[in-house]
């Protein structure tokens, strides 16, 4: 039998759309709609890179130096951005996660892992992830601490949207109020305000050449992303209901695609405290995001 790099593949499509969830990181190996991409994919005899299609649980972005302080115990992470000397997008984007449906409806996968204490973070999270089509696709992430003490979280995404061309020559919009500037190593440094700035999407134009990795704030309740191809006017939309989003334009994939991660919290949430979740024993939490074409 074949393993997959990228584990089981668990097909899902409705109405136009079809993607594929996999079982390591219970990420999605790209989407569709009417045979084009909405969202970046890669082959099945791949593993996952750049981050495409992976949920970061149980925090998004970075930690710097993997180190920080909660309940009054110091804590060390591995170090999985060695480069920078931090620790990047959580600790389950190379487990393997179980189907929890029974496959019968072909526009629903729902995945689960339970996340074990170690080294860093000494904590027991239940979590699920949920994937349903109607006239797109809803992707919702909930966290559950089932251990006995209480535990810091976070969660993010990491989805590329696509047009079929290079995002360059696309029309990106989307509003945000403050950017989070950051040092060289990605390491937070403050907030700038977006209004006036080479950042300033509220009124949709072109990208271009400009350069993106940052996480952006003050967003509306409810905010979307959109990609536009100028030319036919085809467009890939993200919403969300986090307070953070980060957009990177893909150096490590080529400007082909924009990712644009949900994000509950910012980096160094753990050291700042900063939009933080902090799961009492028994306690949940839930959110959601969605993309459309």
């Amino acid at each position: 039998m074949t393993v997959f790099p990228s584990g089981s593949q668990w097909t899902i499509q409705g109405n136009g759309y079809a993607g594929t969830v996999v079982s390591v990181g219970g990420g999605l190996r790209g989407l569709t709609y009417d045979g084009r991409d909405v969202l970046l994919g890669y082959p099945a005899d791949e593993p996952a890179h750049a981050g495409i299609g992976q949920h970061l649980f149980p925090w998004p972005n970075r930690i710097t130096d993997g180190k920080y302080s909660f309940a009054g115990r110091d804590q060390q992470l591995y170090l999985t951005e060695p480069a920078r000397s931090n620790a990047i997008h959580g600790l389950t984007r190379w487990a393997n996660w179980s189907r929890l449906d029974d496959g019968s409806d072909p526009a629903v996968v729902e995945a689960g892992h339970v996340l074990h204490g170690q080294p860093g973070y000494p904590h027991q999270l239940e979590l699920r992830l949920s994937y349903r089509i109607d006239d797109g696709l809803t992707i919702t992430a909930a966290a559950t601490n089932v251990g006995a003490t209480a535990a810091p979280y976070g969660y993010g995404a990491h989805p590329y949207l696509s047009v079929g061309r290079p995002i360059d020559e696309c029309v990106l919009g989307f509003s945000a109020a403050q950017r989070l500037e950051v040092s060289e190593r990605m390491s937070p440094t403050g907030l700038a305000p977006v209004a006036g700035s080479a950042y300033d999407f509220g009124t949709a134009r072109v990208l271009g050449e400009l350069e993106i990795d940052n996480a952006f704030t003050g967003l509306a309740e409810s905010w979307s992303v959109s990609l536009t191809d100028p030319d036919t006017g085809v467009r890939s939309v993200l919403s969300g209901d986090t307070p953070w989003v980060q957009l990177y334009t893909g150096g490590a994939i080529g400007r082909t695609a924009l990712a644009v991660e949900p994000m509950t919290c910012p980096p160094d949430a753990f050291v700042t405290g900063q939009d933080l979740v902090v799961l009492e024993p028994g306690q949940s939490h839930t959110t959601s995001f969605r993309v459309s074409a």
